[in-house]
């Protein structure tokens, strides 16, 4: 059953995508903010609660739907998961951006790639040489794919198989979400208007327990799929380079795992300067400059060849293998239970 459901909700998604302001986004925006409200006082134990309920209540209610369908028949609570599957799974609520980029870089309009790579993740990026606004597409592209597909994938495959339904999927990303979300409105809001670091602090510590095995699942499926023994030796040796430069993200750990897995899967040279949002303090002239002159010695011990437009292609394909391989373990896995 989890095989067909992950299989329905991909082809669904790729039909028919969500838009990128979607009644889901909106109502889970206002669900983490409702709870930051009420319950972060700013203290350790406030934090864990607000992230309790906006967590932990969502994905039981998903669970108690599942069960209660499943109650009634099997195919109402298969539908289920595959509506939440569709909400939660797929490459359309983030491949525009990267396909415009490409599209841009590929015309030599660089001036636009600068800016819709601005407008994706919310970062000042005027001073951005090419090799970099590469750079930072495909990390970005790579940390998007496995939240928004592996890590989503990996959850509810083991939730599912235990009984409990879509709930993991749910999990999964409502943990993403408000981490980044409390994350976001902390830097764009006025000091006492965003989330408490207490709050930020939980959140943030529950999403690398949360993203630990699917963060390095996704690596080892990279390193299967792509150039495997470059792939391992990055991860054992480069990892915490990655995790000290990483993109602007919420576990810089877990990111660097699979970052270091994705440069050496593919022969790519990672890890370059770290954009600055647009909400942190002013960018000084010529401070990206200045940041890729301090970088050019470590960047340059990195393993991997330049960033080139050319590279996009092998993230795409590198991706779209690994989505392979998942569906066919995960094929294998419900035939073994309908069998057994």
């Amino acid at each position: 059953m989890s095989f067909f459901a992950v299989l329905f909700a991909l082809l669904i998604e790729q039909a028919r995508p969500l838009a990128r302001s979607n009644w889901i986004h909106s109502a889970s925006k206002q669900w983490a903010r409702c709870a930051s409200r009420n319950l972060d006082a700013g203290k350790p134990q406030h934090g864990w609660l607000a992230w309790s309920v906006a967590v932990a209540v969502p994905s039981a209610v998903t669970l108690m739907i599942h069960w209660a369908l499943w109650a009634v028949n099997p195919l109402l609570a298969f539908v289920w998961s595959v509506g939440i599957l569709y909400v939660t799974l797929g490459f359309r609520q983030f491949s525009h951006y990267f396909t415009d980029i490409r599209d841009a870089l590929d015309d030599g309009d660089e001036d636009a790639a600068r800016v819709l790579l601005a407008q994706w993740q919310q970062v000042e990026a005027s001073e951005l040489p090419r090799s970099e606004i590469v750079r930072h597409v495909i990390e970005y592209s790579v940390l998007a794919a496995h939240r928004h597909v592996f890590g989503v994938l990996g959850w509810f495959s083991v939730l599912a198989a235990l009984g409990f339904g879509p709930a993991g999927a749910v999990l999964y990303r409502m943990s993403e979400f408000v981490a980044r979300y409390w994350r976001y409105k902390s830097k764009s809001l006025a000091a006492g208007e965003g989330a408490s670091p207490a709050l930020q602090a939980a959140a943030s510590t529950a999403w690398g327990v949360v993203d630990f095995v699917p963060a390095r699942m996704t690596a080892l499926g990279f390193a299967v799929v792509g150039s495997f023994e470059d792939a391992i030796d990055a991860w054992r040796n480069y990892a915490q380079r990655f995790s000290n430069d990483a993109p602007v993200s919420v576990d810089n750990h877990n990111d660097g795992i699979l970052l270091a897995a994705t440069s050496g899967a593919v022969n790519v040279r990672l890890r370059g300067v770290v954009l600055q949002t647009k909400f942190g303090p002013g960018v000084s002239a010529g401070f990206l400059a200045a940041r890729i002159t301090a970088l050019d010695g470590a960047t340059d011990a990195m393993p991997g060849r330049e960033p080139q437009v050319a590279h996009l292609r092998s993230i795409v394909g590198l991706v779209w293998r690994s989505v392979v391989l998942w569906m066919v373990l995960l094929a294998l896995l419900t035939l073994a239970r309908l069998l057994g």
